[in-house]
């Protein structure tokens, strides 16, 4: 892995992970660096297997000129970074206002039931994690969840199980 030196501070960003954080750097004028910050822990995140450790959201603040707990702060507020590992297929539920009332909690007791494992946690397997997450915006097609980019709509246990079974 490539390393680069920020604040005299080996870091552990590939060539390929500082050009894509520097894409979204450019878009921003010079001086406000620190806007690139959700791609940047996005981008990071996504090369470590999906979830972000103190050590590299540390590098994010380094290579953005941002203090620590600046880039923590935006770590733990929204729910699509990861502070602990999750499994292959990230199941995120909505369980907001349209898709409550669409009955996302049939949704919820049938992935629990169907995987074995509770809202937050990750199958022995590494396979699933299921997190609850709030509003993704797909209030016309609930109860809906995300896995990895993808949406599912106008969920129903049917449709759930097919889902489950059409990934790796």
């Amino acid at each position: 892995m490539n390393t680069i030196e920020v604040n005299n501070k080996a870091e552990i960003f590939s060539t390929e992970i500082r050009e894509e954080i520097d894409q979204w750097i450019a878009k921003y004028p010079a001086d406000w660096k620190q806007s690139a910050v959700m791609a940047a822990l996005r981008i990071v995140q996504d090369a470590n297997g999906g979830w972000l450790t103190t050590e590299l959201m540390n590098d994010v603040a380094a290579y953005l000129n941002m203090a620590p707990i600046a880039v923590y702060e935006v770590a733990t507020f929204y729910s699509m970074y990861e502070l602990k590992p999750v499994g292959k297929h990230k199941i995120c539920i909505c369980t907001n206002v349209s898709c409550m009332i669409n009955n996302s909690d049939r949704v919820v007791d049938h992935l629990e039931d169907r995987l074995g494992i509770k809202l937050g946690q990750t199958t022995e397997d590494g396979r699933f994690t299921l997190k609850e997450v709030e509003c993704l915006g797909a209030c016309g097609g609930a109860p809906m969840m995300q896995i990895g980019k993808q949406y599912y709509e106008n969920l129903t246990p049917e449709i759930i199980d097919s889902i489950l079974e059409g990934l790796e």
